[in-house]
């Protein structure tokens, strides 16, 4: 393989794996790593993780979404919590990172395009997201803003302390549906999520 089979199969890609060169391709799968690893340290190609990557500028014909990339980086896991609410406009602050919530072991990965964080959540917590579209061409699992709230609230040690939620700063929109929102706290059965949600919705008046 060499690099304009490489950009005829991967421009339009912001993220591919080693998996996806194999299909199509004359080149063994050693063949292809020691290539890309070449290619890596010339700066054509950008390594995310392990099995991971994106050609670089201006090779890459694709603007880069950082919300594709973390569900790309991650199995089951959606873009919940900070950057979910912020994309929604429902907290003020500018979110560094992309977080994202997951069945899997929780980690950070640094990446030359950003830094992607997973936090653990319980199997049966894995709900309340959906397909959102993100770009005109792009869809991404993203947390319901009911959802990427709870996250948040169940996640972030004491989060039903005054101080902390005003702090927060949480703005909801008109479709923010807070019976929804109580009705799934109630589900986890959990004292701490119930009462932040509560206090909540009281400092909001609603």
């Amino acid at each position: 393989m060499n690099f304009n089979e490489l950009i005829a199969s991967v421009a339009y890609e912001e993220v591919f794996t080693t998996g996806w060169l194999t299909v199509g391709m004359k080149s063994s799968l050693p063949d292809i790593r020691r290539q890309l690893d070449r290619w890596i340290k010339v700066g054509k190609v950008i390594q995310l993780r392990r099995g991971f990557y994106m050609l670089e500028n201006p090779w890459r014909r694709k603007i880069v979404n950082p919300f594709y990339v973390a569900n790309r980086l991650k199995k089951a896991s959606y873009v919940s919590l900070q950057s979910a609410l912020a994309w929604y406009g429902m907290i003020p602050e500018y979110v560094p990172e992309t977080t994202s919530v997951t069945t899997g072991r929780p980690e950070i990965l640094q990446t030359p395009v950003g830094s992607f964080s997973y936090q653990h959540i319980k199997p049966d917590w894995f709900m309340g997201y959906s397909q959102v579209k993100t770009a005109p061409d792009r869809m991404v699992f993203m947390a319901t803003p009911e959802k990427a709230l709870l996250d948040l609230l169940y996640l972030t040690p004491r989060s039903d302390d005054p101080g902390y939620l005003r702090e927060l700063r949480f703005e909801p929109s008109e479709k923010f549906d807070w019976t929804r929102t109580q009705s799934l706290a109630g589900m986890d059965r959990s004292p701490k999520l119930e009462r932040a949600v509560k206090r909540l919705r009281e400092l909001q008046g609603s």
